[in-house]
């Protein structure tokens, strides 16, 4: 489901039009890209929990030459989905 598929669908479920749906997705998600980048988990009952993981620095091979390179460390955004979220995906 892309984006805009996404905003029509929320739009016909609530009645709301297809640009305050736009604005409210658009500020939900600056509202967890913010809190991410501040070092913030964000947390949603039953959804789920956006929060940042750490992965250490490590070697690896290119694979178009062989090259052992060194892979830097960094922060990545992850998604852990909630037991209700599991549980309605499980039950398809």
């Amino acid at each position: 489901m892309t984006k805009a598929e996404l905003i029509n669908k929320i739009a016909e479920i609530t009645g709301f039009t297809k640009k305050d749906t736009e604005r409210f997705l658009d500020a939900f998600i600056n509202v967890v890209t913010d809190s991410l980048r501040n070092g913030e988990e964000v947390s949603i009952v039953g959804f789920g929990k956006f929060a940042v993981s750490h992965r250490k620095a490590r070697k690896g091979v290119n694979p178009q030459t062989g090259e052992p390179i060194d892979i830097p460390a960094k922060d990545v955004p992850v998604f852990r989905p909630g037991k209700k979220l599991k549980d309605a995906v499980a039950k398809k």
